[in-house]
């Protein structure tokens, strides 16, 4: 295997480093509150980074989501670029990528997903209904790709929704509670008729189409944001190494007190676990191989050592680190975040196990 980026994917990455850096600043991101930063989402559109994915695939995602990670962006880019650019373009219908993909890249179309949810949407010819507590980024979604009980996905639009009541999240991803009743959607995907002729699902081509395709979007979930989370981790680490670089105890540096730097070294380990996980399981991703417990692994790191990583950050800040405004503190509600979406930590490992069990895990 090669982590080496392509050179597509080096510019991706430079590129958004240098927006993120430019406009999600401590200022802008305080006047964003808990909602997404409209004026840097346009930005990135215009920069044609969404429609990148494309081309530089999952691990150039990864590599574009550290970039927001660092300064915790809030902008909805990994959830549209997972859950509609990569599962249109590897589930959709010719049809599909051709009338979906132009919204997707210039931002008009913003898509996000109701995962990890399993059984809390039904489909019945077509109609879903179920209630998801919470889904990332929803208030600011067009459409929401939902799996049904079988896993098969499908994409309706948030209008068509019963309800989509507000929910404030630990981190501000301008979440929300979607209620369905008979909401009309579109199966992502060739339809496939199973044994009673009606395509909603059920039968063992639709179902186990349907399951896998949902298991691939989860994968591909798992490991965009834990690169996320590898971004989130070494802005939190970059911080307290600036501040304890500076803020002097006992007439010398922070810095220089071994206690600091063996906290600093171990959360600079777990960030690097966090990111190699995260490049190993896209790189296999995007060569076609089976990256289900590459996926997993990446998440369990990115939920275990993400935890520590920022309970560091904020613990190395001192006093500073408790203050609610302090640059650092947003970095401690993503992190605490990311670990628990997609599946927290023993979860994980209780999916591995079952993988390891069932002998899927190579």
């Amino acid at each position: 295997m090669d982590f080496t980026p392509t050179e597509e994917q080096e510019a991706a990455r430079e590129l958004a480093g240098r927006i993120f850096a430019d406009l999600a600043t401590h200022e802008r991101l305080g006047a964003a509150g808990g909602g997404t930063d409209t004026e840097l989402w346009k930005a990135l559109c215009a920069a044609g980074l969404p429609g990148a994915v494309e081309e530089t695939g999952l691990l150039g995602l990864v590599l574009m989501l550290e970039e927001q990670g660092r300064v915790t962006a809030q902008v909805p880019f990994a959830a549209s670029c997972v859950y509609g650019i990569l599962a249109v373009t590897r589930h959709g219908t010719e049809e599909q990528r051709d009338r979906l993909l132009p919204g997707l890249r210039d931002g008009t179309t913003v898509v996000t997903g109701a995962f990890p949810e399993r059984g809390a949407v039904v489909s019945h010819d077509g109609r879903l209904s179920g209630t998801v507590e919470w889904v990332p980024w929803l208030r600011d979604a067009t459409h929401v790709l939902v799996p049904d009980e079988t896993g098969t996905l499908w994409l309706l639009r948030t209008e068509d929704a019963a309800r989509v009541d507000p929910v404030e999240l630990t981190a501000p991803w301008s979440a929300g509670w979607l209620v369905l009743d008979g909401a009309p959607g579109e199966r992502l995907g060739a339809v496939a008729r199973d044994g009673d002729g009606d395509g909603a699902g059920g039968g063992d081509g639709v179902g186990g189409m349907g399951a896998a395709a949902g298991a691939d979007v989860l994968a591909a979930a798992r490991i965009a944001f834990a690169g996320l989370q590898a971004g989130v981790c070494a802005g939190s680490l970059a911080r307290a190494v600036e501040y304890t670089s500076v803020r002097e105890q006992f007439g010398r540096p922070l810095s220089t007190h071994q206690a600091v730097q063996l906290r600093a070294a171990d959360a600079h380990m777990d960030t690097e676990a966090i990111r190699v996980t995260a490049y190993e399981a896209a790189w296999r991703f995007d060569e076609g191989l089976d990256a289900t417990g590459a996926a997993l692994t990446a998440a369990w790191w990115a939920s275990e050592a993400g935890k520590r990583v920022v309970h560091s950050g904020q613990h190395l800040h001192g006093g500073m680190g408790a203050d609610l405004d302090h640059p650092v503190h947003r970095h401690f509600l993503w992190g605490r975040q990311l670990d628990a979406y997609l599946g927290c930590g023993t979860e994980l490992l209780a999916e591995l196990g079952d993988l390891l069990a069932e002998g899927d895990l190579s």
